[in-house]
């Protein structure tokens, strides 16, 4: 029998990994201590990242020891750090953390309903499988796709082809990788957004995309993940079929859908 896969992101979805708070302020530190004064490298990493990324060169994009190393060359400066022993040194609770309390719970439901899980994460795997494994996701996953294993990365719809069966659903929490990637791949694109204002709250998952107050917010959330305030309309191709609040509608989401 052909499985049937619900992908899911990772970062930002199911867990906070430790980047932001502890893997890239370590990355300052140390670089402005070679440097023997303050450097916001920090920023200039993102910036290289997001120029890969608006070349639509996915792998490099997440290839963060790369993207320090042409940094520290341009600095005139060694690289003297693994990014991946820094991951692994910082993946402890609480520095990393599951989003929400009953997840684990809720994976296992979703297995035990039949379906085949996957990740489908931009994050390299050296990078996401220290923090899965501090926080007890990864036995729970039959497939881990990651842009180096695949070759590319979100939105990119090959990425998803890496799934030998049917994919019923894909959720995550950014409009530009995971609502666009689910729906160019003709896949049920499912929003996860723990920040819904109460009046939208009160409706149904299967309702709520339907609302025009869900586009609007939808509208705002794209303008700060495109970082372009004067954006004015949201392209079909970013709005989501299905949004969630949390995790634990995602069961009766998949039920009422008729997927289960």
């Amino acid at each position: 029998m052909s499985k049937r896969w619900i992908s899911f992101d990772l970062d930002g979805t199911l867990m906070q990994n430790p980047f932001g708070a502890w893997v890239f302020p370590e990355i300052a530190r140390v670089t402005s201590g070679e440097l023997g004064r303050e450097h916001d490298i920090v920023s200039e990493m993102v910036t290289e990242h997001e120029r890969r990324m608006s070349q639509e060169r996915y792998v490099e994009a997440y290839d963060w020891d790369d993207i320090l190393v042409s940094i520290c060359n341009a600095l005139c400066i060694e690289k003297k750090i693994d990014i991946e022993s820094l991951v692994r040194k910082h993946s402890v609770m609480p520095k990393v953390n599951l989003l929400e309390d009953g997840i684990l719970q809720m994976l296992e439901e979703t297995k035990k309903q039949g379906f085949s899980l996957a990740v489908v994460t931009n994050g390299f795997y050296k990078f996401q499988a220290p923090v899965m494994e501090a926080l007890g996701l990864l036995d729970y996953f039959d497939e881990i796709i990651t842009p180096e294993r695949a070759g590319t990365g979100k939105p990119d719809p090959v990425i998803l082809q890496k799934l030998q069966g049917e994919v019923i659903a894909h959720v995550g929490d950014r409009l530009d990788h995971d609502i666009q990637l689910a729906n160019r791949s003709h896949v049920t694109s499912i929003l996860i957004e723990r920040k819904l204002p109460e009046e939208l709250l009160r409706l149904q998952p299967q309702m709520r995309a339907n609302d025009h107050r869900m586009r609007l917010f939808c509208l705002e959330k794209w303008r700060r993940e495109c970082k372009n305030p004067l954006l004015s309309e949201l392209p079909e191709l970013f709005m989501p079929r299905i949004v969630i609040g949390s995790m634990g509608e995602l069961l009766s989401v998949l039920d009422e859908q008729g997927m289960g």
